[in-house]
């Protein structure tokens, strides 16, 4: 492994903590009715924006389970580490675009909710192909 492999994945780790993280921080807020209602989301008390909302929380804590398995298998020097790693990135992606596209839609421009949502959508692109390679070991998937 080259050093600036090593160091792009050090990258990814602390990028998934972030994620991780953040995600069980926000669903257990959220859960607990403690972010203001200044912060939310445009009609936050809607039950169907609630709803929608909640919606998410199966995906996010998905996320934040495999983001967390790969950092132990990676620590550990299991090779499934990528399998996991791999996983997390594509659903994190998928989390950020329906959050986008929903925001998008209903032509809302927040950006306190767009941000987080567009980092979603956006980092997991940077390592989704460096990651690949590593879950197959196939050099054919540098083409892609």
């Amino acid at each position: 492994m080259t050093r600036s492999s090593v160091a792009s994945l050090k990258v990814m780790w602390i990028l998934f903590w972030m994620t991780d993280v953040g995600f069980i921080l926000y669903w257990t807020s959220t859960a607990f009715g403690l972010i203001p209602p200044e912060y939310a989301y445009n009609d936050y008390t809607n039950p169907i924006l609630v709803a929608w909302n909640w919606s998410f929380a199966p995906i996010d804590i998905v996320i934040s389970v495999t983001g967390l398995i790969s950092i132990y298998l990676w620590r550990t020097k299991r090779p499934q580490w990528s399998i996991w790693a791999l996983i997390s990135l594509v659903l994190t992606s998928a989390s950020g675009l329906m959050a986008i596209s929903y925001w998008a839609i209903r032509g809302e421009f927040d950006l306190l909710w767009w941000l987080p949502n567009l980092f979603l959508l956006l980092y997991p692109l940077l390592f989704v192909r460096s990651v690949a390679l590593s879950v197959s070991g196939n050099k054919t998937l540098a083409r892609l």
